[in-house]
């Protein structure tokens, strides 16, 4: 009798142990847990993610975005059969976009390489592993990153047995002087810091902004030193005019900075699709000189071969409709988050005041931008208590110490506004703090 798949793994079990340490490892299930937690209690209002605003979407614009692309590549003197190759057959593997995406990036970031030096890739988190398995050579080869971080950079070096060295930054982000003393400390263990990852601006989860001048020192720092620098900017499109603030990639003279960019918050998250900048020459033995993109290509051909052609397209349209002007086409979703964030920090301080901090022991941080903030609290903000909180107050948030490298955070959470309504955003705040003076009053270790 043939044994259904249910019954074989009942009969002959895999030990967990017997995965990768990257599977194994609880660390990695944080993101999987919050997501499983917001489908446990979908009554529960959800500052946990990070997600896009949803009202912006709108299907008729689905394949009006690939009309437009086609439309463009027709105008351009494409033939039709290469138009329709470029869509339904397997593509380049680095993408079929990077002239609308140069474009873009220097119209809207003053970043002027070619289309050669860019890589289309599978969101953020594709871009993260090709750069890693091609900058990371040897075991010794380490990684120091801003603490606390966004999670899929802990993550794909995790999957890619390299080792991190977070750097905790500071109320304005990472700072210089702290870089120089990680770097200092890995090579006195005899290994060599390869690449420092940070976002500069609005951190994921922190949500600071590294300064302009700390931006230059941090150039300086790795031209010397000879390290790379991964710059992930998801939420830099959307400062104010008064805000904004050069790229590190901007800044780049030497081809330092790896620029890894999305178009999931500023345009279609469901596309999935993102991209690398590597613009630094790569000499070969026999001479050849290519761009560290094009270089990077054997490392995606390994784990997508290529990214979606539809996905391409729809974000092509995007770009050209807006006249590779994203940052302009966007200044309505910019103004949707401001107003997010100004009622999250408005609902805090009508719960919290802070000139009562010594009663409640709740304080949280003043970002200027992008979707997220922290709030410190007077007990242990762990994934117990906030499936506790979505259970039983109907509110979900992320724990910090999720997001920090070395230990750290354990009585902070991150609240993510992007998605949720000014008056959602109101009446989570007001279920949050039920959920906070209970807690601390219930705690011991609180009231201690």
């Amino acid at each position: 009798m043939l044994l259904t798949p249910v019954q074989q793994t009942t009969a002959n079990p895999l030990r967990r142990e017997a995965l990768h340490a990257g599977i194994v490892d609880p660390g990695m299930d944080s993101m999987r847990l919050l997501s499983e937690t917001a489908m446990r209690f979908p009554e529960a209002l959800s500052f946990s993610s990070g997600a896009p605003h949803d009202g912006t979407h709108d299907l008729a614009k689905l394949s009006y975005h690939v009309d437009r692309y086609i439309a463009h590549l027709r105008e351009k003197g494409v033939p039709e059969q290469r138009i329709t190759r470029l869509h339904f057959q397997y593509g380049p593997v680095n993408g079929f976009i990077q002239e609308e995406v140069a474009r873009m990036l220097a119209k809207d970031e003053d970043i002027d390489v070619a289309p050669e030096a860019i890589m289309i890739t599978h969101g953020f988190q594709e871009a993260a592993l090709v750069a890693l398995r091609g900058l990371f050579r040897s075991p010794d080869d380490v990684l120091l990153s801003v603490s606390p971080a966004y999670v899929g950079i802990r993550g794909a070096a995790r999957m890619l047995d390299i080792p991190v060295k977070g750097i905790t930054e500071g109320p304005a982000g990472l700072e210089p002087e702290a870089v120089a003393a990680a770097v200092r400390a890995v090579r006195a263990e005899g290994k060599r810091p390869a690449a420092l990852y940070l976002v500069p601006d609005f951190s994921n989860p922190s949500g600071t902004v590294v300064p302009l001048e700390a931006r230059r020192r941090l150039l300086a720092l790795a031209a010397e030193e000879g390290f790379t620098i991964l710059e992930d900017n998801p939420y830099g499109l959307f400062a104010s005019d008064e805000e904004r603030l050069p790229t590190l990639k901007s800044l780049d003279t030497r081809g330092d900075v790896v620029y890894l960019g999305s178009f999931a918050k500023s345009a279609f998250p469901g596309a999935r699709l993102g991209y690398l900048v590597g613009d630094r020459e790569v000499v070969g033995e026999d001479g050849a000189r290519r761009t560290l993109a094009q270089e990077l290509s054997k490392a995606k051909a390994m784990f997508t071969v290529g990214s979606s052609s539809l996905s391409q397209a729809a974000i092509g349209g995007i770009l050209v409709d807006a006249g590779h002007d994203l940052r302009s086409a966007t200044r309505d979703l910019a103004a949707v988050y401001q107003e997010r964030l100004a009622a999250t920090l408005d609902a805090l301080a009508e719960h919290f005041p802070p000139e009562r901090y010594a009663e409640h022991g709740v304080r949280w941080n003043r970002p200027r931008g992008g979707f997220f903030l922290v709030v410190e609290v007077p007990f242990e903000a762990d994934l117990v208590a906030m499936e506790r909180s979505a259970r039983d107050y109907a509110v979900s948030w992320a724990p910090m110490s999720m997001f920090h490298l070395e230990g750290g955070g354990e009585r902070a959470l991150r609240l993510g506004f992007s998605n949720l309504t000014p008056a959602a955003i109101r009446e989570g705040i007001a279920r949050l703090a039920r959920f906070i003076e209970d807690e601390s009053t219930s705690t011991p270790e609180a009231t201690s």
